[in-house]
């Protein structure tokens, strides 16, 4: 007889007397029970577009499409502040990734300023915290956010734009070229963000640079 072991991992206080349901199924118990992580680790995303798009894509990975249930969990993590779900993502994506090599750097795409003081949570910067944890990488804040430009509802060229100004290289930590820099972002909606960090990453002297994100939009 199979069975699913649950993480019963307490994030506050709060679940002692309120505990969480499966926001996939309802189950009581934990914020995704192991038959719906099950279901999102089967998705599969065809990434020939983004390659089509972009010249000199970075190995991307991601857990899926941007619909369902792995819509409804980004958006509770990040607008209702789930903190719970910073947990489930980062081990799903341990399951995912494949093996990364041992000096394997995890830099989570920085957050907008007022979006952490409004949601009181970084949202990648937590995933990357455990999924750091997890596997036993190091994390590291190498970019740094110079504009807090808004892109949600942006139109392409607007988000190009945007992210062309959006980060910078942290002044305080060097760059070892051999090293592998894993960005961790949440949505790869266009792209901008995620080409515009790399390209700083590369003119800054990294060379190996993989790309994870939870999610992909169609």
């Amino acid at each position: 007889m199979s069975f699913i072991v649950k993480n019963t991992t307490i994030i506050s206080p709060l679940d002692l007397i309120a505990p969480h349901s499966c926001r996939g199924c309802g189950r009581l118990g934990e914020p995704l029970c192991g038959c719906c992580k099950n279901n999102i680790l089967k998705l599969k995303v065809d990434i020939s577009r983004l390659q089509k798009e972009h010249q000199n894509l970075p190995p991307i990975y991601t857990l899926g499409p941007r619909k369902g249930l792995l819509n409804a969990l980004i958006h509770d993590y990040k607008y209702n502040s789930n903190r719970a779900l910073s947990i489930v993502f980062a081990d799903l994506l341990d399951q995912k990734l494949p093996t990364l090599s041992a000096d394997t750097c995890i830099v989570p795409l920085p957050t907008a300023h007022h979006h952490i003081r409004a949601r009181a949570l970084d949202h990648t910067a937590k995933i990357a915290k455990y999924l750091g944890k997890k596997r036993r990488l190091k994390v590291e804040p190498i970019l740094l956010r110079t504009k807090d430009t808004v892109q949600v509802g942006s139109d392409r060229k607007t988000r190009l734009s945007q992210a062309e100004e959006a980060y910078t290289i942290n002044p305080k930590l060097a760059i070892n070229p051999t090293t592998t820099y894993l960005l961790l972002d949440d949505v790869w909606t266009t792209g901008a963000t995620l080409m515009s960090a790399t390209k700083k990453l590369r003119e800054a002297g990294a060379l190996n640079i993989n790309i994870v994100v939870l999610t992909i939009s169609n």
